[in-house]
């Protein structure tokens, strides 16, 4: 009984942590701990601890004298919805949650398995960063993991969240997964910090400011998603790995839904205003036309021109990529294709079937657009989808212009299925624009020079900016009534589950990203 005794006192230790100061001065940061963190992430009672007695080997600076319990992070495996996942949680309330070899070797070892198994991963981050009296073995620590993320990224989801400090070389890792959530207001990414920064060049910025939960949703595009508290962060985490497989070789579950696939939806024949310049809010149709009515989107406050997230068609999981014509007419500028671009990556590493809503009018001109390379972030967009080999079903809602139609999964770039609504304007360019070129000179010479513009317009629109000719060439497979649009996309997706398409073998490394 005596050895029993030891162990249940060893084990109290260790889920004690830093001890209860330090746990009350995490909640009263408002953050949770890091096992309460992984409670909450996985099914009641499923959580398995793997290296709980684990300690760091490092006598410098009095390291031998500091205790430890678990190294500072918590690691194992347990059951989210039912089905394996391995995770880690940093423990901000042991030496600050920092990084040094055994630390990283925890870490390491949860990846290794998570890989095995073909199970994902999730990352609950809360470090103070390298432990610096470890030295070198704290950075060869960091380069381990980035190399074994590397390993993992697109053979099984990895997904970050940021629910503490995370600076330095800490911020690749989470860099490198598929999904990064923060939290807003307790959350922090940065590469240097604002001392260094003010020290160096001279600028005066907070921590909030220039590494917070929003900076990195709506400017950097860093993040994914941004909640309130840990508690929805957690939340949000079991969501997404809801519409995720567990790894590359298997598709994502199939949920009993309860939405009739034969669904009308009488709403969308007339959402679309008669005055093709006037905005109207893509995310209706979407939530029109998915299962419940259920969008759960991904980066919805960065390059809010281009819609990006996950939705279910008849139970089954579906990425959706759509224009947003409420903000920049739906343009696509060079935000835009880095984060439609990766997403379409994703959703074709893990099995999951492309839906792309079109009403783009163009690339966004300008000199700030030329020079900061929308050709070439232009272009990770053609190379996402031409190298996309899941079903991809293409629908255009209206605008379709020139080389940003050929962007948003045309035929030409392996669309499975293309349909048009008649409300379709399918062109090279808009009517205005065409017309004054092509009509150049009769409109010039004309006495009544604005009427025969006008007059031209029209008669562009008519013969070119209509899904007919489109249709006529075989670029459309259908034209389609939308108020039947959830019923054609349910067959679609039915039909289109047995797609094997491969691509010739490369060697990777080679890709423009």
């Amino acid at each position: 009984m005596e050895k029993l005794d030891v162990l249940r006192e060893k084990r109290k230790n260790i889920e004690l942590g830093g001890g209860e100061k330090r746990i009350q001065k995490q909640h009263n940061a408002g953050k949770l701990t890091a096992r309460e963190r992984l409670n909450l992430l996985f099914d009641e009672a499923s959580f398995v601890e793997l290296d709980a007695f684990v300690k760091h080997r490092c006598t410098n600076f009095g390291m031998n004298k500091v205790n430890a319990p678990g190294e500072g992070v918590v690691t194992g495996y347990g059951k989210i919805d039912g089905r394996l996942v391995y995770a880690f949680a940093q423990d901000f309330t042991v030496v600050g949650g920092s990084l040094g070899e055994m630390h990283a070797k925890k870490i390491e070892k949860v990846i290794d398995l998570a890989l095995k198994m073909g199970a994902p991963i999730v990352g609950l981050n809360d470090s103070g960063g390298a432990r610096i009296q470890e030295g070198v073995d704290a950075l060869s620590g960091y380069g381990r993991i980035f190399y074994k993320n590397t390993i993992a990224s697109g053979v099984i989801p990895q997904i970050s969240a940021i629910m503490g400090p995370c600076a330095g070389g800490a911020v690749y890792s989470p860099a490198l997964t598929d999904f990064i959530f923060m939290v807003d207001k307790t959350s922090q990414m940065f590469i240097t910090g604002p001392q260094i920064i003010k020290t160096v060049t001279g600028e005066d910025v907070s921590a909030e400011d220039l590494g917070g939960a929003m900076t990195h949703n709506t400017t950097s595009g860093v993040a994914h998603f941004i909640s309130s508290n840990d508690e929805q962060c957690i939340s949000d985490i079991r969501t997404l790995l809801s519409f995720l497989p567990s790894n590359n070789m298997e598709k994502a579950p199939k949920l009993e839904v309860g939405d009739d696939p034969n669904r009308v939806v009488d709403n969308l024949n007339t959402i679309i205003p008669k005055n093709s310049n006037k905005p109207y809010d893509m995310k209706e149709i979407i939530k029109s036309i998915v299962d419940n009515g259920y969008f759960f989107e991904v980066q919805p406050y960065f390059a809010q021109n281009i819609i990006t997230g996950f939705a279910r068609i008849n139970g089954e999981s579906i990425g959706i990529v759509a224009n947003q014509p409420t903000y920049m007419a739906g343009c696509l500028d060079i935000n835009a294709g880095d984060k439609a671009s990766r997403f379409i990556r994703t959703c074709d590493a893990f099995n999951i079937p492309i839906l792309n809503f079109v009403d783009v009018p163009g690339f966004l001109p300008g000199t700030a657009q030329e020079y900061g390379g929308i050709i070439r972030h232009g272009a990770k967009m053609l190379y996402a989808y031409s190298e996309a080999t899941v079903p991809k079903v293409t629908i255009i809602v209206r605008k379709a212009y020139g080389g940003s139609y050929l962007a948003m999964c045309s035929k030409d770039m392996g669309a499975d299925l293309v349909y048009a609504w008649p409300s379709a304007e399918i062109a090279v360019m808009g009517p205005e624009g065409a017309a004054n070129i092509i009509f150049r000179k009769e409109i010039k010479e004309a006495d009544n020079s604005q009427e025969v513009r006008q007059m031209k317009i029209k008669e562009y629109k008519d013969e070119f900016a209509t899904p007919y000719k489109a249709a006529e060439r075989g670029f459309v497979d259908d034209i389609i009534e939308p108020a039947l649009t959830r019923i054609r996309l349910c067959d679609a997706f039915d039909m289109l589950k047995s797609k094997r398409e491969s691509r010739p073998p490369k060697k990777h490394g080679n890709i423009p990203l």
